[in-house]
């Protein structure tokens, strides 16, 4: 889908509303140059993308691929192909959502192919728009504006994933047990959110170095500030790895401390019915001799002193044993 297509001439858009894709194609032999943005195009669209502006086929394809490395490449005719992963954090999911952003600079036209709802660049064109000085440098103006524009959305992202992490660190750090699929979750979350932001360091370096197209002296400060904040978002998802594997290795910990402390109050409810368990055991016995239908039992146990000595002393005397037993083994 054609989100915006405009021609744009001496810093300056010379057309309302979105050009038709012919004429933009026209457009790029009659001075400036035309930026063309696609949002989720099929196969048919971009294949007329390319064949309208003579675009390399691999780089189309590798436009429709997903989850590619950041990259930057070139290839004949002055064009240069620039991969870029977008993210956006997701408040109500509590989660990070990834995109791409491929991006076709030539000498007379720019082609943006948004894959993902992440990085909406209509912002960057009107940003873009409002500073003609810098529209009149050319097409690498734009790419500067797309770089600026996905650095600048990881900073919400960094927030949202500092946000779960304090939660998650409290809960573990507080001695109780953090649901430990939660942590993994987080940790994949920021490995993916590594590997969209670190890679594109390399790019952008190679840029100030010549990587990128006619970058002059009015747009080196810009690309220089999109880096630096880029290496700050850098060191901050880096950061955030270290500290969820402790939270980690910490949570374990505490479960495992929680385990100890289960198996302990397991192990003295054991002791106890144990202790029981001996108790009961010679007094059953006991209950049990007594309890049998002998006539010398029944005929000749028949004073209360008799029961006494007998009844009550044979209950007591194997008590008084099974005592001193448990005593003799707890000092041992």
């Amino acid at each position: 889908m054609i989100v915006d297509c405009a021609h744009y001439r001496e810093g300056r858009r010379q057309d309302a509303g979105t050009i038709p894709l012919d004429e933009a194609a026209t457009r790029c032999l009659q001075g400036g140059f035309v930026w063309l943005g696609l949002f989720e195009p099929d196969a048919e669209q971009l294949e007329q993308v390319r064949v309208r502006f003579g675009l390399h086929e691999l780089a189309v394809e590798d436009a429709q691929t997903y989850h590619l490395r950041p990259k930057i490449e070139h290839y004949d005719g002055d064009v240069t192909f620039v991969i870029l992963r977008t993210a956006r954090y997701d408040d109500d999911r509590e989660e990070v959502e990834f995109g791409e952003v491929s991006v076709f600079v030539g000498p007379s036209f720019v082609i943006s192919v948004r894959q993902g709802v992440a990085s909406d660049l209509h912002e960057a064109r009107l940003r873009l728009e409002r500073h003609p000085e810098l529209l009149a440098v050319g097409t690498v103006s734009v790419l500067w504006a797309i770089l600026d524009k996905v650095v600048d959305d990881y900073t919400p992202v960094v927030e949202g994933l500092e946000r779960d992490i304090e939660e998650v660190e409290r809960t573990v750090f507080a001695g109780e047990v953090a649901p430990t699929e939660r942590i993994y979750s987080l940790r994949r979350e920021v490995t993916d959110f590594f590997r969209a932001v670190h890679p594109l360091l390399a790019p952008l370096e190679a840029g100030e170095r010549g990587g990128f197209p006619d970058v002059g002296s009015e747009l080196r400060p810009y690309f220089r500030d999109v880096r630096d904040h880029l290496r700050l978002v850098n060191e901050e998802v880096t950061a955030q790895r270290d500290l969820l594997t402790t939270c980690l290795e910490a949570n374990m910990a505490v479960i495992s401390v929680e385990q100890t402390r289960v198996g302990v109050r397991q192990n003295a409810a054991m002791k106890q019915l144990t202790i029981i368990a001996t108790v009961f055991l010679p007094l059953s016995f006991v209950t049990s001799f007594f309890g049998q239908n002998f006539g010398w039992l029944t005929h000749r146990l028949d004073s209360w002193w008799s029961f006494a000595a007998f009844g009550l002393g044979g209950l007591l005397l194997p008590c008084l044993i099974v005592l001193a037993w448990l005593r003799v083994t707890e000092e041992v």
